[in-house]
């Protein structure tokens, strides 16, 4: 007699985890404490281009150096260039870059660790070469990688994603080592079940509240390491406003406008608190042992 699984509809249980995260959102005011800066910032950089502001490269010479004023919010840059506009328009770069590196890293390392976790041939070759990349320290990895393929956006979302999937395909494999011995996932192998099937039915929904956790801390450490790239050159192009490009070329001025190093690096710090914020509040209530505690 052949045993019959009755498998559940695919999305069941990603419906679920939405909904305990808006539940969440609810209960825990530090994520949404979080989730709301984030928003503001976002919305701020995205929305630099329709607030009337000032072309961000448009160059001033006379007005150079000038302090805050209401011309001119956060005063203007060694070229007359106008701050505000600059690190409004500066946070596009730092969020998309964080954004696309948290998913490209987390969609890339699901499906590596998920076929890692199930196949043990597999895993044995896949593992030892991500030990291989973690070994390596992600900043210097990048460097080396921008400094070898030339200082673009897509080059430095490239660069900052390969060192991050092993970190992914690890937390995914623990993951699925834990689930691919349990009752039902046997049970499926037994009814004949074929292994996508098996995976992307059984296990990996069980991977998505911690992939969601790690994505932000993915997103935090990416506009991190970018203005770090971008600050010593090695980042996006100079003509593209970014935070860490405005400091590197303001550097030399510190003392005559401080707002080109203050802004900036305030924008930089918000942002990353709040991605680490919101990511410290989803580990809280997604975590079982975590929402007793709560």
């Amino acid at each position: 007699m052949t045993l019959q699984v009755q498998d559940p509809p695919i999305s069941a249980r990603i419906r679920e985890n939405l909904g305990n995260l808006a539940e969440a959102l609810r209960r825990n005011p530090t994520m949404l404490f979080g989730l709301v800066v984030l928003s503001a910032m976002a919305i701020a950089a995205f929305g630099a281009p329709y607030l009337g502001l000032d072309d961000p490269m448009r160059q001033v010479p006379r007005e150079r150096l000038h302090g805050p004023s209401a011309d001119s919010l956060f005063g203007t840059d060694m070229f007359g260039r106008d701050l505000f506009s600059r690190v409004l328009h500066g946070g596009q770069i730092s969020l998309i870059v964080g954004l696309s590196v948290a998913f490209l890293a987390t969609t890339i390392g699901m499906v590596i660790g998920l076929i890692a976790g199930f196949n043990r041939h597999v895993d044995a070759v896949v593992m030892r070469f991500m030990d291989a990349l973690m070994s390596i320290p992600a900043i210097l990895l990048a460097i080396a990688l921008v400094a070898l393929w030339g200082s673009s956006v897509p080059n430095v979302i490239l660069a900052l994603t390969i060192p991050e999937v092993p970190r992914v395909v690890r937390l995914v494999r623990s993951v699925v080592l834990t689930l691919r011995d349990q009752l039902y996932v046997q049970a499926a192998i037994a009814s004949g079940t074929s292994t996508p099937r098996i995976l992307l039915r059984h296990i990996m929904p069980n991977t998505i509240p911690p992939i969601i956790v790690q994505a932000t801390y993915i997103c935090a450490q990416a506009v991190i390491f970018e203005a770090y790239l971008s600050f010593v050159g090695a980042g996006t192009p100079p003509e593209i406003p970014s935070w860490g490009n405005i400091m590197a070329e303001g550097r030399m001025y510190f003392y005559q406008n401080l707002g080109i190093i203050l802004f900036p690096g305030i924008f930089l710090a918000i942002t990353v608190f709040a991605i680490n914020t919101f990511g410290d509040g989803l580990r809280d209530s997604l975590d079982p042992r975590m929402q007793r505690r709560v």
